[in-house]
């Protein structure tokens, strides 16, 4: 079995960094969301808003907080359910670890740690809520490392199966593509979910957010650190209602959001090609490649299972 390595899916900074002041700022000490016996408050929510929108390159207005709200809440509730399960398990995130993720994250955008503090604090951001974040990223990479990891096995059979089904497309054309992938398995998460899928491609498309930088901050899949890069891909290989998308984006495009049934994804395709012998992958990169799938749908179904299986309180919908 390949060792797997989770990457943190840390918010990137270039550029400029602006405060957002929300609406809804004036509660800034009340719960927002109760999450078992752990609570969310109206500041880490204005703070999450803050930095994202700071990250993302998504314009600060009135419209796109509201289109994001519910994504931060989630994302929020999201973090309290991983950091609990990894207290259950007895998984502990270090200080040392934060400091490690924190320079990681300072060192992806080319600064050292503590040039990056300074840039956040000057841009009005709370640096709490991006160590809260790199705390939940961590906790929750050690419980896949732990619990998921040791259940993913790929067999030399399935490496034949895809080394063959890649020697028959042999010729035809494969595309470059990166994804951003949101989440959405409830009534009431799919109005908000396509609402926030399309605004990102409207921003997207507009150029006022780019692609690598909204997929960092907003997809929940794998490749999200990368901004969602997913690397060649043929016909065949991605999920049947991407597949019948995919060869009509023309290059440099990103798609309408596509529904499937785990959620909406948005495709970028940076580039095409024909399948050429000598660029198909060795059989360790495909059995990477297949690791990292199952290991994605493991996490995605076991986070989904804690989700349900906690009390969640949403005060602002009430």
């Amino acid at each position: 079995m390949r060792v797997l390595t989770l990457f943190l899916a840390m918010a990137v900074f270039v550029g400029g960094v602006v405060s957002a002041h929300c609406a809804w700022a004036a509660r800034s000490e009340s719960i927002a969301v109760v999450v078992n016996e752990d609570a969310i408050t109206m500041s880490d929510v204005n703070d999450r808003m803050a930095l994202i929108i700071a990250s993302s390159g998504l314009p600060n207005k009135k419209d796109v907080q509201e289109k994001l709200l519910p994504q931060i809440i989630g994302s929020l509730v999201e973090e309290q359910v991983r950091l609990q399960e990894a207290r259950r398990l007895d998984l502990n995130v270090s200080p040392e670890d934060i400091a490690q993720g924190f320079a990681a994250v300072a060192q992806q955008n080319n600064m050292s740690a503590e040039e990056f503090r300074s840039m956040i604090t000057r841009g009005g951001l709370n640096i709490r809520t991006l160590e809260a974040q790199i705390r939940a990223q961590i906790a929750w990479s050690k419980v896949v490392q732990a619990k998921l990891r040791p259940q993913v096995v790929v067999s030399d059979s399935d490496v034949d199966s895809y080394l063959e089904r890649l020697n028959n497309n042999t010729g035809k054309p494969e595309y470059l593509v990166s994804e951003i992938f949101l989440p959405s398995v409830s009534a009431q998460e799919e109005s908000e979910t396509q609402q926030l899928a399309y605004k990102l491609v409207q921003e997207i498309r507009s150029g006022q957010a780019p692609f690598f930088k909204v997929a960092q901050q907003f997809s929940q899949s794998a490749g999200a650190p990368q901004g969602g890069d997913l690397g060649w891909i043929a016909q065949g290989q991605l999920q049947q209602e991407l597949d019948e998308v995919l060869a009509r984006i023309p290059q440099g495009q990103v798609s309408d959001p596509i529904r499937s049934a785990s959620g909406y994804h948005i495709l970028n395709v940076r580039d095409q090609r024909l399948i050429a012998v000598e660029n198909l992958p060795g059989r360790e990169q495909v059995m990477g490649v297949i690791g990292m799938q199952r290991l994605e749908r493991l996490q995605r179904r076991y986070l989904m299972d804690l989700k349900s299986a906690a009390f969640i309180e949403n005060r602002l919908a009430q």
